[in-house]
C-alpha cells in the first residue's frame, strides 16, 4: 500500500516540454509498478506510459510515444513523467499509479486500470497555442 502525490502540473504552450513526479510514500516503493494514466474533460482516463519494478520494462500508449518518457528514482521513491513536444490533444488530468508486483503479468495488463492499487489525485496539464 503506497499513498500517492502529484506534481508539476500547469499551463503551457505548444511545443513545450513539462517533467510530472509522483513522490509516493509507504513500505516497499520499490516492488511496485508505477503507471501515469491522463483523463480530458468529457473522456475516459486513458493509459499514458508505464515502468515496471525492476526498471527494466517501460511501456507507452501510441500518441505519446517518441515524445513522453516514464522513468523512476527508487532512492526518492518518485516515478516522473517527462513529456516534450506537447500538442493540445495532451491537455488532461493526470494520475499516476501504483500496484504490486505480484499481483498480475505485467507485461499483459499494464495498460488496465484494475493492475493498479493505488492512485494519485492528479495534476492538471493545460496546452495552449
Amino acid at each position: 500500500q503506497v499513498q500517492l502525490v502529484e506534481s508539476g502540473g500547469g499551463l503551457v504552450q505548444v511545443g513545450d516540454s513539462l517533467r510530472l513526479s509522483c513522490a509516493a510514500s509507504g513500505s516497499t516503493f520499490s516492488t511496485y509498478n508505477m503507471a501515469w494514466f491522463r483523463q480530458a474533460p468529457g473522456k475516459e482516463r486513458d493509459f499514458v506510459a508505464a515502468i515496471k519494478w525492476s526498471g527494466g520494462s517501460t511501456y507507452y500508449a501510441d500518441s505519446v510515444k517518441g515524445r513522453f518518457t516514464i522513468s523512476r528514482d527508487n532512492a526518492k521513491n518518485t516515478v516522473y513523467l517527462q513529456m516534450n513536444s506537447l500538442r493540445l490533444e495532451d491537455t488532461a488530468v493526470y494520475y499516476c499509479a501504483a500496484g504490486p508486483f505480484a499481483k498480475a503479468s505485467f507485461s499483459r495488463n499494464y495498460y488496465l486500470q484494475s493492475t493498479y492499487d493505488s492512485w494519485g489525485q492528479g495534476t492538471q496539464v493545460t496546452v495552449s497555442s
